[in-house]
């Protein structure tokens, strides 16, 4: 018959099992985090969230402040809208997705920068503080995605896509990669928040009860 190894041995292996596990989806987590905020930047910046096709009456694209379309006498694309112009935005619904959108980026640029926070606090509340950050890019994303079709009807996007635009109608233009892309980024702030809530609670407590290594009541 095999010898079992004492408690408090198997108590210390299990911990050390355990703590190196955590540690390990820590490091994936904070990596995919770092990637998700680049990703959020690219979706921000980039003015490819609709676009012609080849049945619009000119050629052009628009993101959430950004927007280029196509001259009708010389055919070049004539650019407009800066971040800092809220004149130049061609829509109030744009104008709020912007500042939704932006917001969620600044949070997930702030989660990246509260990792600092690892060598000064508890481990535990960082991740909570992490996975909150992330939950609230998650709900501003939403809000971002679902108003900014609500600007579709202004003069400008029709001018791009035909008379038959309106609010949630896209009418002869197309849904570009920028504006998926934002969509995705919600289903990714979500599982990044679920897992460090997760990771979080496990830094809580790293160590059952019933295996504590203090030993308490020993002769």
């Amino acid at each position: 018959m095999e010898k079992m190894l004492p408690a408090q041995e198997a108590a210390k292996i299990y911990h050390t099992n355990y703590v190196r596990n955590a540690r390990a989806i820590g490091v994936l987590w904070a990596i995919f985090s770092i990637c998700f905020a680049i990703i959020t930047v690219v979706v921000f910046i980039q003015p490819y969230w609709i676009g012609d096709s080849v049945n619009t009456p000119q050629a052009g694209y628009f993101g959430l402040f950004y927007y280029c379309i196509g001259n009708p006498i010389t055919s070049e694309l004539v650019c407009k809208g800066s971040v800092l112009d809220f004149s130049s935005i061609p829509s109030g619904a744009f104008k709020t997705a912007m500042f939704f959108v932006g917001t969620s980026m600044l949070l997930n640029v702030g989660t990246i920068i509260c990792f600092s926070l690892f060598f000064f606090c508890n481990a535990g509340s960082v991740y909570k503080i992490c996975a909150w950050m992330q939950t609230a890019s998650a709900v501003l994303l939403v809000m971002g995605c679902m108003i900014y079709p609500d600007g579709w009807d202004s003069a400008e996007v029709k001018r791009m896509c035909g008379e038959r635009t309106d609010k949630y109608t896209l009418g002869n233009c197309t849904v570009r990669w920028a504006y998926i892309l934002a969509i995705i980024c919600i289903l990714d702030a979500l599982m990044l928040s679920l897992l460090a809530f997760t990771l979080g609670n496990r830094q809580d407590k790293l160590l059952p009860d019933e295996f504590q290594m203090d030993g308490e009541g020993k002769a």
